[in-house]
């Protein structure tokens, strides 16, 4: 499919079929992660798959809690994947310094993107989880240190096969030739 088609295609499934993910399309994904740019080519990212029933079911848990009932979808899924925040490269470091800007945060959101609509071109669906207890998934994923993980990122079939209608801001509010 042609690119425009793949943005159209890609959404933040909710709901998906219990029908396991396949390894090569895992790997397809890494790869194409594998492949994102990074500022000074720093790639501060690895990558935890989450397949075994059981540890995906403990990291599903610790997005959803009573005081905050959401991502209640999160066990549907037959994979999680925590996307791990590396330190970056001393180039990066000086430059995100100098220029007060957390380049490692948007290199996190290029590799996040790129997992997306890699994981949408495959026929999969995935959505991002920011609200998560992070200590708990560190603990249950192993993570080393002092170690960040900015997103869970749930991957499976979705249920449904039609996305949905997206609603966006129109042009106008979203950019301007030559001034803001």
């Amino acid at each position: 499919m042609d690119f425009a088609q793949l943005i159209m295609k890609r959404e933040s499934v909710r709901k998906y079929t219990d029908r396991p993910v396949e390894e090569e399309k895992i790997e397809r994904i890494m790869e194409s992660c594998r492949m994102a740019p990074s500022a000074c080519n720093s790639q501060p990212w690895r990558f935890v798959v989450v397949t075994d029933p059981d540890l995906k079911d403990e990291v599903a848990r610790a997005t959803t809690g009573p005081a905050m009932p959401i991502n209640r979808f999160a066990p549907q899924a037959p994979v999680i994947v925590a996307l791990v925040a590396e330190p970056p490269n001393w180039l990066s470091k000086i430059g995100s310094s100098i220029k007060d800007k957390d380049y490692y945060l948007m290199d996190i959101g290029i590799v996040a993107d790129h997992f997306c609509l890699q994981a949408a071109d495959l026929g999969l669906g995935s959505c991002m989880i920011g609200w998560f207890d992070e200590k708990k998934v560190r603990e249950l994923l192993q993570i080393p240190g002092k170690r960040r993980i900015p997103l869970l990122i749930t991957l499976g079939y979705p249920a449904k096969e039609k996305p949905r209608k997206k609603i966006r801001k129109k042009p106008d509010n979203l950019y301007g030739y030559n001034r803001y």
